[in-house]
């Protein structure tokens, strides 16, 4: 009996082992197909619409927010993309919410992704929404009531919808830590042309984007391919938003997640400065623009390619691009103009508009020139930025003859650097390296800023006495000093300035005003003007804490010496400075008086000695009234002025010019 037993209990287990690949498998359909076998039992029985409660019983479970489904609801089989419709469809904000309902529909039709179901995914392919209210909501702490988790706050408890189809809907967006609240329309009522030939969606939008207002139109596809990464998307918009106008035509690939993009884009606004609230990159202050070019994107690249367009009167032209890879977006440019309007560049420096004009009119206290609108250097980390600029032609105000900008900008790190920052000048050239870091408050700046060979008859075309003027300006200047404007910071520096102009030819007229030598000033009003001879001319300044003085102020030629000293505050924008003339060659009749500038930069005042004057004069006539030839003795200028001492004068500036300035221009 325990040979028989023993026997049977073999075979028992040899069949158990025979059957064991079959067993598994079909446990394991069983436990799968089980739950389809339930509901093909209960809809059987029951019908679809008994499967609306245990439905909403679960999404309540799930996201503790009330879905009810009050129409009928039907289900197509497909695999592995079922169809199912419910209609009267509403799902319930979180409590936080400013709006009842997310979602509120006369019906929804949805497919299930049932291979990602089974992972735990919730993958809706497609979604057709007919008659929907939407809102959706970011509050203050970051929820989201997209977000299907109880907090709101888990950012993979979303459904992933991949195309969505809407008909005559309202979509409304409210976040209030960024001050946006949106409300759209969407139709598919318009006509075929407006969407290329064929069936779309034409919406409309308003309410307030950042804090600005904003008003939108335009159309689109007739589905919105939210994640489909295979099919560009056609668009069409015309938005507002402030004082930025934005024109777009073309398509985007991905709505979500903007996967590529492909378009014709204008832009146009009062200030390139307005588009940091839409883009988050600095941008700098401009007078009022337009632009239209050729988006492109993919990856992690945004290309603007062969745009043009306007920066107040000037022109500009090129292609620019930003990548998004690195820890702050990297911006590269290459810009263009043809005609570059220079008071279009007051703006970028802080000048107001029409700041000198306006200073030169208004009240005394407020006259101001320097550009003193600050610098917003807590936006310059926004961005790294490599720029290149170049203009060919210059308008410019007749008293400042500028030319050829060729300009390099770099930003990095918070630190704004423009080198080389090049112009041709009155013949010359001026040649610039100045560098702002952003990283301190307030901005720390250096300025370094060289002329060569800048021709005198042209440095100043608008004043009559300089038009026969033979000569060349040479100087240099390395500032350095602390604030957020322009303003604030020369008022603030220090350093060296000088300028020299070494031989040439200067209008004899002009300089015998200047010496006040009314004689030969009638004589060569009935004659002619003439040429003498410039032996040198030199101004050296120290500066120290916005205070310029003169270390060395001179303007030789053959007939007068001028010897200046004095100040200029540049931190009050003040002028107080005094010209002494040593004329070289006997006078007939002169004046012989100090000449003052004083004054603001704005007002500047050229005066004379009254009271020296009105003494000469008193003398002339008091020896007239003794001999009439005595009367001509005080307004005889005797002279001789002596000559200055050019060189040792050359020697001291070009000396500071090749020391100074490398020390000063050497790493830290």
């Amino acid at each position: 009996m325990r040979h028989v037993t023993n026997i049977h209990a073999g075979g028992v287990r040899a069949r158990a082992h025979t059957l064991a690949p079959w067993v598994h498998p079909l446990t394991w359909s069983g436990v799968v197909l089980a739950p389809f076998i339930l509901a093909g039992l209960f809809v059987f029985f029951f019908g679809w619409n008994g499967l609306r409660a245990p439905i909403e019983r679960m999404a309540a479970a799930k996201t503790g927010r009330v879905l009810a489904i009050q129409g009928d609801l039907t289900l197509k089989f497909g695999w592995p993309s079922p169809r199912l419709r419910a209609d009267t469809v509403t799902f319930a904000n979180p409590s936080w919410a400013q709006q009842p309902q997310m979602l509120a529909a006369d019906a929804v039709e949805i497919t299930v992704d049932l291979s990602q179901l089974l992972q735990r995914h919730v993958v809706f392919p497609e979604v057709r929404l007919e008659r929907p209210v939407v809102f959706l909501e970011t509050g203050r702490d970051g929820r989201k009531n997209w977000l299907f988790d109880w907090n709101q706050q888990d950012e993979n408890a979303r459904i992933q919808i991949g195309r969505l189809a809407l008909d005559h809907g309202t979509l409304g967006y409210d976040d209030a830590e960024q001050n946006t609240r949106i409300r759209a329309e969407l139709s598919t009522a318009f006509t075929q042309a407006q969407v290329g030939g064929g069936a779309g969606v034409a919406f409309t939008a308003q309410g307030q984007y950042k804090g600005l207002a904003l008003k939108a139109k335009g159309s689109g596809g007739p589905v919105l391919a939210l994640r489909d990464e295979s099919t560009p998307y056609p668009m069409k918009i015309d938005a507002t938003v402030g004082h930025t106008g934005v024109q777009v035509d073309g398509s985007i690939t991905s709505l979500l997640n903007f996967s590529a993009v492909d378009m014709r884009l204008a832009l146009h606004g009062d200030s390139l400065e307005q588009l940091f609230p839409l883009l988050g990159i600095v941008f700098p202050a401009t007078h009022a623009y337009a632009t239209e070019g050729h988006l492109l994107h993919s990856g992690t690249s945004w290309r603007y390619e062969t745009f043009s367009g306007h920066i107040g009167a000037s022109d500009i032209a090129g292609s620019l691009q930003l990548d998004t890879a690195g820890k702050r977006p990297t911006l590269s440019a290459e810009l263009t103009s043809t005609l570059l309007e220079l008071d279009d560049l007051g703006p970028m420096i802080g000048s107001r508009p029409g700041g000198v004009a306006q200073a030169a009119t208004g009240a005394q206290t407020r006259s101001r020139v320097l550009p003193n609108l600050p610098f917003q250097a807590e936006r310059w980390n926004s961005v790294d930025a490599e720029v290149q600029w170049r203009a060919q032609t210059l308008r410019r105000a007749a008293a400042l003859p500028l030319e050829n900008l060729v300009s390099h900008l770099s930003l990095r790190d918070s630190v704004l650097r423009l080198d080389p920052l090049n112009f041709g000048m009155a013949g010359g050239q001026l040649n610039a390296r100045i560098s702002l870091d952003g990283r301190s408050h307030p901005i720390q700046a250096h300025a370094q800023v060289r002329a060569r060979k800048v021709q005198l008859a042209k440095l100043f075309p608008s004043f009559d006495l300089n038009k026969n003027s033979i000569g060349q300006v040479n100087g240099e200047f390395d500032l350095s000093g602390a604030g957020d404007s322009v303003g604030r910071m020369l008022a603030s520096s220090s350093g060296k300035l000088g300028l020299v102009v070494d031989g040439g030819e200067v209008s004899k007229l002009m300089m015998e005003k200047a010496g006040l030598h009314l004689w030969e000033i009638l004589t060569l009003n009935l004659t002619g003007d003439r040429l003498v001879k410039l032996r040198c001319a030199v101004a050296d300044f120290d500066v120290t804490k916005g205070r310029m003085r003169a270390t060395a102020l001179v303007f030789d030629t053959e007939v007068t010496t001028l010897i200046g000293t004095g100040s200029i505050d540049l931190g009050h924008e003040t002028l107080d400075l005094t010209l002494n003339q040593k004329t070289k060659n006997t006078s007939m009749l002169a004046l012989r008086s100090p000449i003052y500038l004083r004054g603001s930069f704005a007002r500047p005042e050229v005066q004379v000695d009254r009271e020296r004057m009105a003494l000469r004069a008193l003398g002339a006539l008091t020896l007239g009234l003794v001999n009439p030839l005595l009367a001509l003795a005080p307004l005889i200028d005797a002279g001789p002025g002596h000559d200055s001492d050019c060189a040792q004068l050359l020697r001291e500036t070009k000396s500071w010019s090749r020391t100074d300035l490398k020390k000063r221009s050497a790493p830290k």
